[in-house]
């Protein structure tokens, strides 16, 4: 094997067993160094970060569901609306791509704030009161799930980075946000990865994806996230919120100074 899968199987590893306590495939952040250091072109690199969900994502689902925690409708929801949405954003990239800058300051706009805010509703919660959940409306849910799915779709992240700190700064434990973030993303993985098959029979550019690199950081990822979601339960809910906080913080920072640039 070469550098590129020994790296591949190291970087889906590393990223792995960071993510998945939190609910994170890990795609989002492998979508950069897919573009910058192995040079996957585009729009071929987003059905390699699905490829990458597909393999990683039954590690940690699988470690979760022996431990009870994919239970309860949460997950079920999550799927129903991710499923159409990532359909639709897979058309929207073949045919009607928005450039990156749009999605680096999209992705920035949103989780930047929104990490930063978790982080310090966790280290200062309100006075007088401590954090309660408010799950929200299942039509809210649905709709938050759907658009979540079609920009999960568009770039090859999975959605569970975005749609994980939604929730958890909301007030859901982490124990019940990390799971159904993964079901939703695996889910809306697989769909995705067959839409960009079919659709690289028959749209414009090289849609399919790097199978070789794909498959190495997937396979690194599959042992990765099983050791993150063993990890989970014995960390502290603050431990988990901030590491969440932290980790969409990061990754806003860093998209929004590549759209800047």
């Amino acid at each position: 094997m070469d550098w590129t899968v020994w790296t591949g199987l190291a970087v889906g590893l590393l990223i792995a067993s960071v993510t998945a306590p939190v609910g994170v495939s890990g795609a989002v952040f492998l979508l950069p160094v897919h573009l910058s250091v192995f040079g996957v072109p585009s729009p071929a690199v987003t059905p390699t970060n699905l490829l990458f969900n597909v393999v990683a994502g039954p590690g940690a689902l699988w470690r979760y569901r022996r431990d009870g925690a994919l239970r309860g409708g949460l997950s079920r929801r999550l799927i129903i609306g991710t499923l159409p949405g990532v359909v639709t954003g897979a058309a929207i990239r073949v045919f009607a791509l928005p450039g990156p800058g749009v999605f680096r300051l999209l992705v920035a706009g949103l989780l930047l704030p929104l990490g930063v805010w978790l982080c310090l509703r966790t280290l200062v919660p309100p006075r007088h009161r401590s954090i309660t959940a408010a799950e929200p409306s299942p039509a809210g849910l649905t709709l938050l799930a759907v658009a979540v799915g079609i920009v999960g779709g568009i770039y090859g992240i999975g959605g569970g980075s975005l749609i994980g700190p939604i929730l958890a700064a909301r007030g859901l434990p982490m124990a019940r946000v990390a799971p159904a973030a993964l079901a939703a993303t695996f889910a809306t993985s697989v769909v995705g990865a067959g839409a960009y098959a079919l659709l690289s029979l028959i749209g414009p550019g090289d849609a399919a994806p790097d199978w070789r690199l794909g498959l190495a950081c997937g396979l690194g990822g599959l042992v990765g996230g099983y050791l993150g979601a063993r990890l989970q339960p014995h960390l502290p809910e603050t431990v988990l919120r901030l590491l969440l906080g932290g980790l969409a913080a990061t990754v806003g920072a860093l998209y929004a100074v590549q759209a800047l640039a």
